[in-house]
């Protein structure tokens, strides 16, 4: 039986209507089949469709009115189709805060209906079925938006789902597992180096049962989605009518002439309540922005913290981007804007591939915790304020970010949005200072001559015509002005923690290679990846085609594939700064509606990762007999061939793990002092200060300068020579383009 609704309604929004009309059919008998249409008057003549008993599963409409033409004509748009099988199982006074997030606008396009979860694996395996597949690897499974394939020509984890046969019979199918209402398809080609496919245009047909099939209408024709032009570009196609159903299919109609069908897609809808069905409890119980922000919207919401917690917080820039977009920062400590003595410098960076934005917002939810919290006198992260000076820098590549944002989540693809705007990749932009210590080391027969820290930057590094982004010169010089002692660098587009070395001896494509602190840094990457949800998850499936969970969620870079000049790398050899990247969830650009969900996810891992800088031991290290602070001194532990420096005032962290290191301190002009460390198994450093004596020819050499500076040794003298070219041809760089784009600006 089919019914058509005839209603008169003094002026609603769309959205309304649908909750009323909904709300209405929920009292019609069991197996009946509704078409919810509203009318405005207008001067044109629309004519209006009825349903029929015959109609029902075969989706044909037929006119069976004639307008009178001497009347304004109503137009008539269908805004819901939904079959009232049990219906009343599943309407109650919820139903308009599940299907629609905004009634505003008087726009179908308002029926904002989030992903149902392909690419971020919401949806299981279980869910996706096919009329046919290629092969295993190329099964319903793998049809998931921006999926990636193997490398290799027929992979297991191949970059789509493939039919076996070429005609229009075969289909992707999705079991959302409840009633939904669809409201679009999100299509994109095959992912592969060895074969071009994407589908060029396709239908869609719903069900509850999975045995009778609706097709999707476009009036009185059944409609014809618009694919795909080439692999990689998602294109979205609403439906006409905003279905309700259980079951949805895709089915290709015609294909790329030189490939066969095969595609990845996302589907939008959103899931109606059931009584008889507990709701799964998703979001998060901290009251934060949990949308994604762009730049303006970025800035805004930083300053707003800061003006909620004044005492604890400062916002300052560190450069700015290719276009002039500034590289914010926001620091929190119980003393912004200053380094304490002994108290250690941490970091989070996201955003380095812009359209990588869940680390972004991550950061930007942290910022709003640890403010709230610390107002609330919550003990742990009032002791991580006042003992710890944090800096978050959310968007290393704003130009990019604004690219991917102003497509949307899940229409940037996989690409758009990575690299700057010069189109440089800043993930392997820093100096690769590796091979610099590697070729040394094969050139020198003894090795302790060759140093392992504090490498100074290759001259060919700073000079205007260097292919170095914005961004990375002002990262560098960022990582100068502030004694850092552990940072992160969050990505996303896989679920993994990497850590240095990121780059191969030798060129070597994809190769374990360990730094000195292998044992600590393994640490670190496990802190973070076994304390997050979705990571330590032991039933997740694999993001795309390599299964990190056989090494538990961590890997070696190097191990993974070679990226020479990472930021990790760069961090570890010029700086004092230990580093691991981020790999924060298979989506690299999660839906707003998935955002609470991975604060939940990577709460306690954000935390918990901040809270390492606090281990191993920490000191200053000072002049016997005036106790000032001693600035770069080298801190050295027996059979880890790796020093770090003391700061400006003499003060150092060295991260270890637990266990006993004969450490040895030495400093230009001074003896050498050595001691006996121990550190334990606690969270907390263990506090050892060096005391050192001039020597003899150190005393003449300040009587002879008479009051002037002392020089220091070669590889510092090299090392700040280098950093000050560096920023002299950023300057340089910045004031050229700000005058070409002063002059653009005045041609138009």
């Amino acid at each position: 039986m089919h019914i058509r609704l005839e209603m008169t309604f003094a002026p609603m929004s769309v959205c309304n209507l649908i909750i009323l009309c909904t709300t209405l059919c929920a009292t019609f008998p069991s197996n009946v089949t509704t078409t919810i249409s509203y009318a405005e008057f207008t001067n044109q003549t629309v004519p209006q469709y009825y349903g029929s008993d015959d109609n029902v599963h075969n989706d044909s409409f037929k006119n069976t009115s004639t307008p009178n033409k001497n009347t304004k004509t109503p137009k008539v748009t269908t805004i819901l189709s939904l079959k009232t099988e049990n219906l009343d199982d599943y309407t109650d006074k919820n139903l308009e805060k599940t299907i629609l997030s905004r009634s505003r606008d008087e726009n179908l396009s308002d029926l904002d209906c989030p992903p149902l979860g392909l690419e971020s694996l919401r949806v299981d395996d279980s869910q996706l079925q096919a009329s046919s597949f290629l092969r295993i690897g190329l099964g319903p499974h793998r049809g998931r938006l921006n999926i990636q394939s193997g490398l290799e020509d027929g992979d297991l984890h191949d970059g789509a789902w493939c039919a076996q046969y070429e005609d229009q019979n075969q289909w992707l199918e999705l079991d959302a597992q409840r009633p939904t209402l669809f409201t679009g398809v999100i299509l994109q080609g095959r992912n592969s180096i060895w074969s071009q496919d994407w589908v060029h245009t396709y239908k869609v047909q719903l069900s509850n049962d999975s045995l009778r099939w609706t097709a999707c209408m476009n009036g009185t024709d059944e409609a014809v989605f618009e694919g795909n032009q080439d692999s990689e570009t998602p294109v979205l196609a609403l439906l006409p009518v905003p279905t309700v159903a259980r079951y949805l299919r895709i089915n290709p109609q015609s294909w790329f002439i030189n490939g066969t069908i095969c595609l990845r897609a996302e589907v939008l809808g959103c899931s109606l309540p059931e009584p008889n069905l507990r709701e799964e409890e998703s979001g998060s119980a901290d009251d934060l922005d949990f949308r994604h922000h762009n730049y303006k919207e970025m800035r805004k919401f930083m300053k707003a913290v800061t003006e909620e917690c004044p005492d604890i917080t400062r916002m300052y820039s560190i450069g700015k981007s290719y276009t002039g977009l500034k590289l914010y920062v926001l620091e929190i400590s119980d003393n912004p804007g200053q380094h304490e003595l002994g108290e250690p410098e941490f970091r989070y960076v996201a955003g380095m591939h812009g359209n990588e934005a869940l680390g972004r917002e991550l950061l930007l939810n942290l910022m709003q915790y640890l403010c709230r919290e610390y107002k609330n006198g919550r003990e742990r992260v009032v002791r991580l304020v006042k003992e710890t000076r944090i800096h978050l820098l959310p968007s290393m590549n704003p130009d990019g970010h604004e690219e991917a944002y102003s497509k949307g989540s899940e229409l940037s693809g996989w690409a758009l949005g990575r690299y700057s705007y010069e189109g440089i990749d800043m993930n392997h932009n820093f100096a690769d200072l590796n091979n610099i210590m590697w070729d040394a080391q094969e050139k020198e027969k003894d090795k302790s001559k060759v140093s392992n820290h504090y490498i100074p930057i290759p001259e060919y590094y700073t000079s205007e015509d260097a292919f170095v982004a914005p961004e990375t010169r002002a990262v560098i010089s960022w990582m100068q002005d502030i004694p850092f002692v552990l940072s992160a660098n969050l990505h996303g587009g896989e679920m993994v923690v990497t850590y240095p070395f990121d780059c191969t001896r030798h060129w070597i494509p994809q190769e374990n290679t360990p730094t000195a602190d292998d044992g600590f840094f393994r640490w670190l990457a496990s802190v973070y990846a076994s304390t997050n949800r979705a990571m330590a998850n032991p039933e997740r499936r694999i993001c795309h085609y390599e299964d990190f969970q056989q090494h538990n969620n961590i890997i070696n870079g190097a191990d993974w594939h070679t990226l020479p000049g990472s930021m990790n790398d760069f961090s570890y050899l010029h700086t004092n700064c230990f580093e691991v990247t981020v790999e924060l969830s298979c989506d690299k650009f999660p839906h707003a509606s998935e955002l609470p969900h991975e604060w939940e996810n990577n709460k306690e891992s954000l935390l918990l990762y901040m809270e390492q800088v606090h281990r191993g031991i920490k000191g200053v290290v000072r002049d016997k007999n005036t106790g000032a602070g001693i600035a770069d001194a080298v801190i050295k532990v027996e059979d880890l061939d790796h020093d770090i420096r003391s700061a400006l005032d003499g003060d150092y962290w060295r991260l270890l793990n637990p266990g006993q290191y004969k450490v040895t301190v030495h400093a230009e002009g001074y003896f050498p002092s050595v001691r006996r460390c121990y550190v334990g198994n606690e969270p907390r450093p263990t506090v050892y200060d060096f005391w050192l004596i001039k020597t003899p020819r150190q005393k003449l050499r300040e009587i002879l300068a008479k009051d002037k500076k002392v020089p220091k040794d070669l590889q510092l003298r090299l090392r700040t020579l280098r950093l000050r070219k560096l920023r002299v041809s950023t300057k340089a760089i910045n004031h050229r383009r700000a005058q070409q784009q002063k002059s653009r600006t005045v041609q138009h």
